[in-house]
């Protein structure tokens, strides 16, 4: 069973929602509270999804990975979003940031996150980033693996993120890219 990764579409949005759920549900458990995860709802993220969709900056790139034709993956890249205690930015080359990559626990082990992640970077590296940030949750060990196998290193930077009041911190990675 192949992997096939293309552009969101609208009709994607139920689907990628799904995904993002079931991704929090999955990955976060332990690291946010329970409620928060218990109260994350499909139909309301789906609609954030298509007005985030509809509205977005024509820089970020939306992909979603399907194996026979069943939506099992998504991811999304763009320019960096700089905030607290980020490293400036280079002149020539501004970096770009993965903003979401989760894969359906169901597919896990699919290859359905490697072939996202080689398309994101690939896209990055088209759009003209020097770099590929990205922030993980400081205790989603299996996340940080994943990325580090791929290549990313931790910055150093950190974000002492919160969740429903509860500490999440989250740390940096960065990966060079080719120029192209």
């Amino acid at each position: 069973m192949s992997i096939r990764v293309r552009a969101m579409t609208l009709a994607d949005a139920e689907a990628v929602a799904a995904i993002r759920v079931r991704g929090w549900q999955s990955a976060y458990r332990g690291l946010v509270p329970d409620g928060h995860l218990d109260a994350m709802d499909v139909t309301e993220n789906a609609a954030r999804q298509r007005e985030r969709l509809l509205h977005r900056d024509p820089l970020t790139t939306d992909l979603v990975a399907e194996r026979d034709g069943v939506a099992i993956g998504w991811g999304c890249v763009g320019p960096y979003r700089p905030g607290g205690g980020s490293a400036p930015e280079p002149a020539d080359r501004p970096d770009g940031e993965l903003y979401a990559l989760y894969v359906d626990p169901h597919a896990f082990g699919t290859g359905a996150g490697r072939a996202l992640l080689t398309a994101l970077l690939e896209m990055a590296a088209a759009a003209g980033h020097g770099r590929l940030l990205l922030w993980v949750l400081e205790g989603n060990v299996l996340a940080r693996r994943f990325y580090e196998r791929s290549g990313f290193t931790a910055d150093g930077a950190h974000d002492p993120c919160e969740v429903d009041g509860v500490p999440a911190p989250e740390v940096r990675y960065c990966r060079p890219l080719p120029r192209t």
